[in-house]
């Protein structure tokens, strides 16, 4: 039995119609999807918490009237600089009579109370002197492990921090000092004043610390009641920041870690260190009508206080909480998850790849990448409702 091959008419019919038919299936198949990609990158990664701040003197002084009187004008401006024991103003005592043995027995017991704060200062400022110069030996003694390889650099960040806490504190104890002295001259004054052997003579107020005039309560004369605040004093020496943040963020930092100070108005960045946090959070309201917790923390300056920047001053303050320098990473949006797990569409040949990733460390619009993809590797931007693994897709 013979088999009869096809004519080459039938071939040719046959092939048109496979042309056909191929040329409708590439006709109407789906288009690609216009698509948005990034790249994956390696390279420095840092996890911050930015939040505005406000610089403060943490030295200040309320300069108050010892004794009831006539205040002469006070000449002293803000701003005017003034060194310990330079003349803040003057207090012309009122004609009273002297001093019965009740209100005598009470400003010997004022006297007697600031005696004993003074002593209490002075206490605190010799115990600050202590811990001052620990510090400075231990600084010394790391830069000498340091220079010989037997130490981290970590190590010696930590013992310069250390001292300079340290020194900032003896500053405070020592500020603390100078006005526990004033308020017991000023009590020992208000006992001479009232006693039989007073005159006409004014009482002087004289500046118990070096700093500024930050603000004036009274200006112009006239009669003063003891107690009552004329002259607002601080030491531009212990300028520090502080800064409000959301509670959940205050968790996260702890004194020592550092921050870095912008848009003080200066060219330069600023350095500090988280001093402290308070353990107090307080309400405020949002510019969206929302209830929110905040915490203070204090920021002591590293860099030094420039001579221009003051009190009540605003500051961007960023807390740097981990930096790395050869991170991979890539945009959270091209980041979407399924259950517990994680995934990005990386490109390949045109067509979307579903690809399990495990991302870490949040910073900003970035995301630390752990495992899943390589440097280099194209992946989808907003992956598109409806794209699936395999769908071809067109970069726009």
């Amino acid at each position: 039995m013979s088999l009869t091959l096809p004519s080459r008419r039938l071939m040719l019919m046959a092939l048109a119609a496979l042309l056909v038919v191929a040329a409708l299936a590439w006709g109407f198949r789906s288009p690609p999807q216009l698509v948005d990609s990034t790249e994956v990158t390696q390279g420095p990664f840092r996890v911050t918490i930015e939040n505005e701040g406000r610089t403060r003197f943490a030295d200040r002084y309320q300069v108050t009237a010892p004794i009831a009187g006539h205040l002469a004008r006070v000449i002293l401006e803000p701003g005017d600089a003034i060194a310990p024991g330079d003349p803040l103003f003057h207090i012309y005592p009122l004609h009273s009579a002297p001093l019965d043995t009740r209100t005598r027995l009470q400003a010997e017991a004022v006297v007697a109370r600031t005696e004993a704060a003074l002593s209490a200062t002075m206490t605190r400022a010799e115990a600050e002197q202590v811990r001052a110069d620990l510090a400075a030996t231990e600084l010394a003694r790391i830069q000498r492990l340091v220079e010989r390889g037997h130490a981290s650099q970590d190590d010696l960040d930590r013992a310069r921090a250390e001292a300079r806490q340290s020194q900032a504190l003896l500053r405070s104890a020592q500020f603390a000092v100078d006005v526990a002295r004033h308020e017991r001259d000023t009590a020992r004054a208000a006992l001479t004043i009232g006693g039989p052997d007073r005159d006409a003579s004014p009482v002087t107020v004289h500046s118990p610390v070096t700093g500024v005039v930050l603000r004036k309560l009274r200006e112009s004369e006239g009669v003063i009641q003891p107690g009552e605040v004329v002259l607002s004093l601080g030491t531009p020496a212990s300028l520090e920041v502080e800064v409000d943040v959301l509670s959940a963020d205050a968790v996260r930092l702890a004194p020592g870690q550092r921050v870095e100070l912008e848009r003080w108005g200066g060219d330069e960045q600023l350095t500090g260190l988280v001093r402290r946090v308070e353990p107090a959070a307080f309400t405020r309201v949002s510019a969206l009508g929302v209830d929110e917790q905040r915490v203070w923390v204090i920021v002591g300056l590293e860099s030094g206080s420039p001579d221009n920047l003051g009190d009540g001053y605003r500051v961007d303050a960023r807390f740097l909480l981990w930096e790395g320098d050869d991170v991979l990473q890539l945009p959270s949006a091209a980041l979407f998850r399924e259950g517990d797990d994680w995934f990005v569409y990386r490109i390949s040949n045109g067509t979307a790849e579903r690809t399990p990733v495990q991302p870490g460390r949040r910073a900003g619009l970035q995301r630390e990448l752990l495992s899943g993809l390589a440097p280099g590797e194209l992946v989808i931007l907003h992956p598109p409702t409806g794209l699936s693994d395999g769908d071809r897709v067109r970069l726009r």
